[in-house]
């Protein structure tokens, strides 16, 4: 048993211990994007005390994913033509600057709703390019063997970060307001952009891109009949695309359940955030431990988060809430984790740039819609009627996604780099 568990020990660590490139970068991001759960935690807070108004905090939803439903698309093909370090240390720049602005504009005592607006969704257009040149990146720095466990220790990261970000920003929300909290997110941009100058550009993997460039019409083509050809890719992302419209709108919903429905402060919002990122921590955790993609996992996750929103609709304390949202960050991290190993190891490195584009345009595109209706919700029926809602979809998604998997629909055959389909 103690083996058993020091092996699997062992294969949760593995890329951090073997990869120094990756070992340099994760350190940058851990101070990233604890900075950027702050900032998210503080904006919607923000625009719920300016307006008082759930469905302004779908707003804010909507402009910071707008531009992925515009340019998701599209995004990965330009990434494929450039070189991807050089485009991550660009968008965490951008970032960088956009933060400083809001801050800039809460500090000063001026800041209006439609402030925070456009600077989500100026940050939202750098998210398009940075998120599938990240993933890109993520592979040369750990080659095809490692991806997974490396996909895995990522999200373990973004969700740990969930857990100590929104308890830092609740509480420095309460103690000098939300314009700190965006200024210490401008400030921890730096370490990730410290970490990329670090990079060995010796040690990352090659990338077998080919010695064509693709167009952005040419390109999209090809990367769409890849997923039709190979349907195990086009399920998943197809699962990703409804469950994040239908069901993942915890962006909106969570600062409703505290002030709304608890009946509390910023405080209580830091802690029911941190109680979803620390379940999400220890389904990242559990992912690389196994250190392989698993479909079976994306099943078992997704139909795992939807009864856990089910069981938390009718709920009113922070008692009964708190556990219900840890089993949900469980489950979210392993269906988010396993789906994107699983897209990105059966995709050819020429098209991965293109297909993470679509696996973001998956996660975020509809993000518009799903934030609006979930908005819309919580302001006709409370949390209660959005979380059952929400719930039922991800169990009805999850029940189609497995019967098609189980029929095994067609053969998978490769497309060709002309875009067509062969055997």
């Amino acid at each position: 048993m103690t083996a058993a568990f020091l092996r699997a020990q062992r294969r949760t660590w593995s890329s951090l211990r073997r990869y120094r490139n990756y070992r340099i970068f994760f350190a940058g991001q851990v101070v990233s994007v604890t900075g950027t759960w702050m900032q998210n935690v503080a904006a919607a807070w923000l625009v719920l005390t300016l307006t008082h108004s759930p469905v302004a905090v779908g707003v804010l939803m909507l402009c910071q994913f707008l531009p992925a439903t515009a340019l998701g698309l599209v995004g990965g093909v330009v990434v494929d033509r450039l070189d991807v370090r050089r485009v991550v240390v660009a968008t965490q720049a951008a970032s960088m600057l956009f933060a400083a602005a809001l801050a800039a504009v809460t500090l000063g005592g001026v800041v209006e709703p439609w402030h925070v607006y456009v600077l989500a969704g100026l940050r939202g257009v750098s998210l398009v390019f940075d998120h599938p040149a990240r993933q890109q990146l993520t592979f040369q720095m750990v080659g095809r063997e490692a991806l997974p466990n490396a996909v895995a220790l990522n999200s373990g990261l973004f969700n740990g970060a969930r857990v100590l970000g929104p308890a830092l920003g609740g509480a420095v929300i309460a103690a000098s307001g939300p314009g700190t909290a965006f200024l210490l997110n401008a400030v921890s941009f730096l370490a990730v952009l410290w970490s990329l100058s670090l990079l060995r550009p010796q040690e990352l993997h090659p990338l077998d891109r080919g010695d064509d460039r693709p167009t952005i019409v040419r390109g999209s083509r090809e990367a769409l009949a890849f997923l039709r050809a190979v349907p195990l890719a086009g399920i998943v992302l197809g699962l990703v695309l409804l469950l994040t419209t239908f069901s993942f709108n915890f962006n909106v919903l969570l600062p409703v359940l505290a002030k709304d429905t608890l009946e509390e402060g910023p405080q209580v919002f830091g802690v029911i955030m941190a109680c979803f990122g620390a379940g999400a921590l220890l389904g990242a955790l559990v992912s690389a431990s196994i250190s392989r993609a698993s479909p079976k996992l994306v099943l078992l996750g997704a139909a795992g988060f939807g009864a856990a929103e089910l069981a938390l609709a009718p709920q009113t304390t922070l008692v009964g809430a708190a556990p219900l949202l840890f089993v949900a960050g469980l489950a979210f991290t392993l269906w988010t984790s396993n789906a994107n190993a699983t897209v990105q190891l059966a995709t050819p490195d020429r098209l991965r740039g293109r297909v993470m584009g679509l696996y973001f345009f998956a996660f975020n595109g509809a993000g518009p819609a799903g934030g609006m209706l979930a908005g819309w919700l919580a302001a006709a029926g409370g949390t209660a009627l959005a979380f059952t809602v929400a719930g039922s979809a991800a169990l009805v998604v999850t029940a189609v996604a497995a019967t098609l998997l189980a029929r095994g629909l067609a053969r998978p055959r490769l497309p060709s780099r002309t875009g067509t389909v062969s055997a």
